[in-house]
């Protein structure tokens, strides 16, 4: 009997320690909103209304008006946010974090999605004012489930340091790596309406907490099936690196890559300054400057990412499966072609055939639209400002994605390919687009193209 004692006493012990570091772990929850009144919130942007009703914060929109925020007076710089939304299905909200107002009343910085709408892209991560969309979950289509329309949803927001990640229904819904704002206000929007009409559908939110501290303790384990996507310039996040990324420009140097025609890089025409490689503008002729240039390596099965900036009217582009000895002449080594231009200003955009020749297609043989949104045009972020492009090539199959959503799609040892080629000025080389490997090519179209954060992962 003694000894059942002693083990009984052990046991209670062991419970009241583990009970006893449950209290002191136990997370410090702070309440955002009172539940009675709008204290510490103030509004910027537009005129929807806000109020309190039977505990919840009800935002309603109203005609001509910009996006409008209901910001909190304190700042957050790293958090673990929680709250619950309800929303008209005919309504866009969002909640901003680590945001910031200008000095004319608008709002910028990151928003948790809340989108109703059938492109289903609630708990995506778009940047308001600045950069657009980031994580769009054309790249996570579980995420695309896990928003109810008509319900009350859960969000969860986890800013820690360069990482940020949401949650809806306990579902993972983006995993952004992102240094530009570390701190700002949390605010609610209520969206702008396209059809005023629509005045007075509400979005209402309650359960608005946070926590700052103890986050490495209470952050949440993320879903290895849900990928990341990077912003950090030049650099690769561990997990990234755990996956088998690796930088193909190292963001100083020249290593790796050399002239497509030459045993060597360019010595002039292309330059590196603070992390940007960029081909200078000369005439505007396809390789009559400094010329393309490629890899050292051959690549097959790849996943390419990079970050691109055009100035006004420029032409250029990405090539994979490029075999530099097939065209040692005048014009650009040949492979296939991740086109990057100018369409609003540039003539070949309204050549070849249905626009494929424009940004983001599979230059001269197939049109680039938004397969991911198919009800939304392909999103492009502007001249002057940095674009993320995406090939992936995986037995056979080549995607493009421009900004994290799919505008091109094929097998490149299909009959349909083949045929394509047929018909474009790539006919003349036997096997094109076919061979088993190749190098990796930035063009010089004779514009002024700039480009980052070029790294790749084989399969």
């Amino acid at each position: 009997m003694q000894v059942y004692i002693v083990m009984f006493q052990k046991t209670l012990l062991t419970i009241v320690l583990t009970l006893s570091a449950t209290v002191v772990a136990a997370a410090d929850w702070q309440p955002l909103f009172d539940g009675k009144s709008l204290d510490g919130w103030r509004q910027f942007g537009g005129d929807a209304d806000y109020r309190v009703e039977d505990g919840t914060i009800v935002g309603t929109s109203v005609a001509d008006s910009p996006n409008s925020f209901l910001a909190s007076e304190r700042s957050y710089d790293d958090f673990i946010l929680e709250f619950e939304v309800l929303v008209d299905p005919q309504l866009n909200s969002g909640v901003q974090f680590r945001s910031h107002v200008r000095d004319d009343g608008v709002v910028y910085g990151y928003q948790a999605e809340i989108d109703p709408s059938p492109r289903a892209y609630s708990g995506g991560i778009y940047d308001e004012q600045r950069r657009k969309w980031l994580y769009p979950l054309a790249r996570n289509d579980k995420g695309r489930t896990a928003f109810r329309n008509g319900s009350w949803n859960h969000y969860r927001v986890e800013a820690i340091g360069s990482m940020l990640r949401i949650w809806v229904n306990g579902i993972q819904t983006s995993d952004l790596a992102d240094n530009l704002t570390d701190s700002g206000f949390i605010a609610l929007q209520v969206h702008s309406l396209k059809d005023p009409a629509l005045a007075g559908t509400t979005v209402r939110w309650r359960n608005l907490r946070i926590l700052t501290d103890d986050l490495e303790a209470n952050r949440t384990a993320g879903d290895p099936e849900v990928p990341q996507v990077s912003f950090l310039v030049n650099e690769l996040t561990a997990d990234e690196k755990r996956h088998g990324w690796r930088l193909l420009w190292d963001g100083r140097t020249t290593a790796g890559w050399r002239g497509a025609k030459l045993t060597h890089f360019p010595r002039s025409g292309w330059t590196i300054e603070d992390g940007v490689l960029t081909v200078e503008a000369t005439d505007g002729g396809e390789s009559t400057g400094p010329g393309d240039i490629v890899t050292v390596d051959s690549f097959s099965d790849f996943d390419l990412q990079f970050e691109f900036r055009i100035t006004e009217g420029a032409n250029s582009g990405v090539k994979y499966f490029v075999d530099p000895s097939l065209n040692l002449g005048p014009g650009s080594a040949i492979g296939c072609e991740f086109q990057i231009l100018d369409d609003k200003v540039h003539p070949d955009a309204k050549m070849g055939v249905d626009g494929n020749r424009t940004l983001g297609s599979l230059y001269d043989l197939m049109s680039a639209e938004n397969l991911s949104a198919p009800t939304r045009s392909k999103t492009f972020k502007g001249v002057g400002v940095w674009n993320q492009g995406r090939v992936v090539s995986r037995e056979g199959r080549v995607e493009h994605w421009l900004n994290n959503e799919k505008v091109i799609e094929y097998d490149r040892n299909s009959q349909m390919f083949r045929a394509l080629v047929a018909y474009s000025k790539y006919k003349v080389w036997p096997g094109f687009g076919q061979w088993p490997e190749g190098r990796i090519l930035l063009q010089d179209h004779g514009d002024t193209v700039s480009f980052r954060s070029i790294k790749i992962r084989e399969y």
